[in-house]
């Protein structure tokens, strides 16, 4: 693992972030008024369902959806109750398929904190990220934000499309770059899409404007994931929490690998493969991330992450110049550039 450390130390030395504190700056005022609309929106009379939508409450994450929508609208004109009622919808469908997917994982762990399922058991984690899902829904049929809903029922036929697809190709152990980017773009992407898109439609109806956010999203989306891929192998510390190697074990091929395998000849790459399927040992692990390491795997996928970024500031230009236009310009260096 020699390998691995030297790059985790490249990589800690070369990153220089802009905090999210410093990012949400412009919007400062108005994240303050989304948490408690959001915090009104998951209420509920039913007392079993306010208990567990509180503890969510308590997981503290990094809100960059929310965030993602105040900015892109007050880019793009400013942030009025639509802008709300949209980072509601967003950050409800994103609670949803993280409650979701706890319980498809079987994960204990969520934010630090004993996920949804470890608490309450699988059958209720399910129907509270279903009734998650039905708030953010029914909020924009009762103010008939039709557009905002046309976006979000794509965005979760996208989202449950690419998972199903990752699935069916773990199987085989066969995702190649297409694949590999058509499942990133609809399991993550499509969702940094919708809150841009979504902000930029509360806020002008200038069309090529709301083309621009959508594709920076998409852009922004896309650096995201890769840069999380990344980071499960290693090149962060166990101080930010990721565990290592968890998307080896779960047999997820994702860019790093899937460049490193397209170097070697069928015999490595079945030998690497056979790794994979046996990668609950700590030993085959490591020898499939100092595999990738050794091909330069890492080092491809940081370089795809930041072409990736680019595109996303180039969609800015259309914009005018802004606090919020330097907030999301500086949010695409946080993505591309973080470190858990």
């Amino acid at each position: 693992m020699k390998l691995a450390f030297l790059y985790q130390s490249i990589r800690q030395k070369k990153v220089i972030l802009n905090p999210l504190s410093d990012i949400s700056k412009p919007v400062k005022d108005e994240l303050k008024t989304f948490e408690s609309i959001f915090k009104n929106t998951v209420k509920s009379k039913i007392s079993l369902v306010d208990l567990i939508a509180s503890y969510i409450l308590k997981q503290k994450g990094k809100k960059i959806r929310p965030l993602l929508a105040l900015l892109s609208a007050k880019a793009c004109g400013g942030v009025n109750e639509r802008t709300y009622r949209g980072a509601a919808l967003v950050e409800l469908l994103h609670t949803a398929t993280l409650v979701h997917d706890d319980v498809v994982d079987n994960a204990d762990k969520r934010r630090g904190l004993p996920s949804i399922n470890a608490v309450w058991k699988n059958k209720i984690a399910v129907l509270m990220g279903d009734y998650l899902l039905a708030r953010g829904l029914l909020i924009s049929v009762e103010n008939k934000d039709y557009d905002f809903l046309e976006v979000m029922t794509n965005t979760v036929k996208r989202m449950s499309e690419g998972e199903l697809l990752q699935i069916q190709k773990t199987r085989k152990l066969d995702i190649d770059f297409e694949t590999y980017f058509r499942i990133i773009s609809d399991k993550t992407a499509s969702l940094f899409q919708t809150c841009c898109i979504i902000g930029a439609q509360s806020a002008t109806d200038n069309t090529a404007i709301r083309t621009a956010m959508n594709d920076f999203g998409e852009m922004l989306g896309i650096a995201f994931q890769i840069r999380d891929d990344i980071l499960d192998y290693g090149t962060s510390s166990k101080l930010f929490g990721k565990p290592i190697g968890g998307d080896i074990k779960e047999k997820k091929i994702t860019l790093p690998l899937i460049y490193a395998l397209n170097l070697v000849g069928k015999s490595e790459r079945a030998k690497i493969k056979g790794l994979i399927k046996n990668s609950t040992k700590k030993s085959n692990l490591n020898e499939v991330i100092d595999f990738v390491i050794e091909k330069g795997g890492l080092a491809y996928a940081e370089n795809i992450a930041y072409q990736y970024g680019e595109k996303a500031k180039h969609n800015l230009l259309l914009l005018p110049d802004s606090d919020a236009k330097k907030a999301l310009l500086k949010l695409v260096d946080f993505v591309t550039n973080r470190a858990n």
